[in-house]
């Protein structure tokens, strides 16, 4: 191996990520937490958020998925970018619509669920440089890998016993259901109703970090993994 190296220098070079997000909440989270994280492993994501209408003039209006065509729109807009070695999304598994691949068809436990659409998903955008990733349930889910840090940060500290009543009555915060009552986020505003899912799901995703995000949300950590895996393949140049 050693001798193999002689008269080569190995490299790093920053790979160039696009993710496509859902709207603002997630948008935040990728740059304040996501892509600090992923610099140490020589990927550089940057968010773009899925378009709702697109006009012929101004600004497009953004946020909020509400058909597939339109997601799948956005994607093959982003893999016309050469420069960029990988498009994925961060979208809610939470409200998807109807249309959107594999949806009407799976079933089984969340993470049996969230793979079988993950994996209609890539079949239909069809392409090396696509990875799919849907937060099971939705973003918020992941904020519950530490119900202490959800309730400083919201400076209510006698609402943490019913946050983590909330969390152990699952097998992982990613569990928590998609009801539209009983949504994590929903969760969240019936215990604080002034919750700003923009300013505090990133902050209290950013305190609680991604290290112990992670070592709860197994379907979150796959995803990290694959893009720090991507940013870890160097180039050897002669």
């Amino acid at each position: 191996m050693g001798e193999e190296r002689i008269g080569r220098a190995t490299i790093n070079i920053m790979k160039k990520v696009l993710v496509l997000v859902e709207g603002q909440t997630e948008e935040a989270f990728v740059k304040r937490v996501l892509h600090e994280h992923l610099l140490k492993y020589n990927v550089s994501l940057i968010p773009t958020i899925v378009s709702t209408k697109r006009v012929k003039s101004g600004p497009d209006f953004k946020g909020g998925i509400v058909s597939y065509k339109r997601v799948r729109g956005d994607i093959l807009r982003l893999l016309h970018d050469s420069s960029a070695v990988l498009v994925t999304t961060m979208f809610d598994l939470y409200g998807l619509p109807n249309d959107f691949p594999g949806r009407s068809e799976a079933r089984g436990a969340p993470q049996k669920k969230v793979r079988y659409i993950e994996e209609a998903f890539r079949k239909d955008i069809d392409n090396s440089r696509f990875l799919g990733y849907l937060s099971l349930h939705e973003f918020e889910g992941l904020l519950f890998s530490s119900p202490h840090i959800i309730a400083i940060t919201l400076n209510a500290q006698d609402r943490e016993i019913e946050i983590n009543r909330i969390r152990e009555s699952f097998s992982s915060p990613e569990e928590i259901n998609d009801n539209p009552e009983t949504a994590p986020s929903k969760r969240l505003l019936d215990i604080f109703p002034r919750y700003n899912k923009v300013f505090y799901g990133s902050t209290i995703a950013h305190r609680i970090g991604i290290k112990t995000i992670r070592s709860k949300c197994q379907h979150f950590h796959e995803w990290m993994t694959a893009l720090e895996n991507l940013g870890q393949k160097n180039q050897v140049l002669n």
